[in-house]
């Protein structure tokens, strides 16, 4: 199988990286060329999604895609909503118009819902939260609309990412510990992480099987912000009072929902994922660091 991914950012990296171990023959598309270590040796096409005669051209050689394009960061997107939209929304509209009955998964977020539930299931009702949630939403309708498409929604990813353009918590929270600068995080904002690893997994792991529809994957705590850093702190021998509480409105989470937790009905119902149950926040640590990854 010939898989395209569109995007070749931290998890786009990984879910290439994956396809290629299960003898999966990845290419990695985006509008630059990618410079981390995770990306190093994956075939890349350049790409901008918002162009439909390229998304023809590019799409054209592959078998199947995993789109996780755009940008990502949430106080971004609230401040500039039209280029969130034509990226994610307008971007997903060329790629369905593109894949021509080839399997898509699409790599979708939590923040399509408001976040009055603790933690949203595939049966709940969306609402969602900010700019990116409603482009993501976009997304969604416009490639389940092929009915070859599956769209993966995912709570919070992290793992270790020294090179990135901008580091996911996890990596950030190392950094600003172990430099002593320590972090400020909000304790009344809700998560359920999922390590990179997990994600990157279930993606290939589904793409190969073929599924459509809708799908959430949350790892298995729910915890605030707060207590994961504290967490953190203790995962890497630093200092647990580095980690100050910070309100979510007062700080970079403000347009974050309260909850940005999933959890599954559905899961439990496909064989491809029985051994692929996701890590929670300290066995993800301990991969982290035991296995090197996590350098000083």
């Amino acid at each position: 199988m010939r898989a395209l991914v569109v995007g070749s950012g931290f998890l786009g990296a990984a879910v290439g990286a994956r396809l290629r171990a299960l003898d999966v023959d990845p290419v990695v598309a985006s509008r630059h060329r990618p410079a981390t270590a995770t990306s190093r040796g994956l075939p890349w096409r350049e790409l901008d999604v918002r162009d439909p005669d390229a998304c023809r051209e590019v799409v054209a050689d592959t078998d199947a895609l995993v789109v996780v394009h755009g940008p990502s960061d949430i106080t971004w997107c609230e401040r500039n909503p039209a280029e969130t939209e034509a990226a994610h929304a307008g971007g997903a509209a060329n790629v369905a118009a593109a894949s021509d009955g080839r399997p898509v998964l699409l790599i979708s977020t939590d923040n399509v819902f408001d976040g009055t539930r603790p933690s949203s299931a595939e049966t709940d009702e969306v609402s969602p939260a900010n700019a990116y949630g409603r482009a993501k939403l976009a997304a969604e309708r416009t490639l389940l609309d092929t009915g070859s498409a599956l769209a993966l929604r995912v709570s919070l990813v992290y793992g270790w990412e020294p090179d990135g353009i901008r580091p996911n918590f996890f990596t950030t929270c190392v950094r600003s510990l172990r430099d002593g600068s320590g972090v400020d995080v909000p304790d009344d904002h809700w998560n359920t992480p999922v390590l990179v690893d997990d994600v990157a997994a279930w993606t290939a792991a589904l793409l190969l099987a073929g599924r459509t529809g809708l799908l959430h994957l949350g790892g298995p705590e729910r915890l605030t912000r707060y207590a994961w850093a504290r967490r953190i702190a203790l995962a890497i021998g630093a200092d647990p009072a580095l980690v100050r509480s910070q309100p979510r409105a007062e700080g970079h989470y403000a347009s974050r929902p309260v909850n940005a937790c999933l959890h599954s009905t559905r899961a439990h119902e496909l064989p491809e994922l029985a051994a692929l149950a996701p890590l929670g926040v300290d066995a993800g640590a301990v991969v982290l660091t035991e296995n090197d990854v996590v350098e000083d």
